[in-house]
């Protein structure tokens, strides 16, 4: 099973949408749990090139 990003840093930037700590959208980090290990794997992948996007 593959961990979740979350750092425990739990705002939302609302420029982005996305956690400031993870880098995850809100539907993301809602349905986490339930998302296939290769869906998991994908967002890991792409959360690095979201950093640029926070406000």
């Amino acid at each position: 099973m593959i961990d979740s990003p979350c750092i425990k840093v739990c705002v939302i930037d609302p420029a982005s949408g996305l956690c400031t700590g993870c880098l995850r959208s809100l539907d993301e980090i809602a349905a986490w749990s339930g998302l296939s290990p290769e869906t998991r794997r994908r967002i890991m992948a792409d959360l690095p090139a979201r950093r640029p996007r926070l406000g």
